[in-house]
């Protein structure tokens, strides 16, 4: 197995993993390391774009929803 690979199964176990717990937080958490591994792992296949959007996309839409929303809710309070 080479390194390509290894992030590979990394991005894809982090994903899987990231539907168990039930607190929303921490499968966002997971959700984004996945995300960060599958934009690595494109990228080392030599940018595949498809992959690498995507991912990026959704590690955004985690990073908004982990920060700026949880930082709204402490200004609130």
């Amino acid at each position: 197995m080479n390194y390509t690979e290894l992030i590979g199964y990394l991005a894809m176990a982090f994903l899987v993993i990231s539907f168990i717990p039930k607190q929303v937080r921490k499968v966002r958490t997971i959700n984004l390391f996945a995300c960060t591994f599958f934009i690595i792992y494109g990228i080392m296949l030599g940018l595949k774009w498809p992959i690498i959007i995507s991912n990026a996309m959704v590690a955004i839409i985690q990073m908004y929803h982990l920060f700026l929303v949880k930082k709204k809710a402490d200004i609130a309070k």
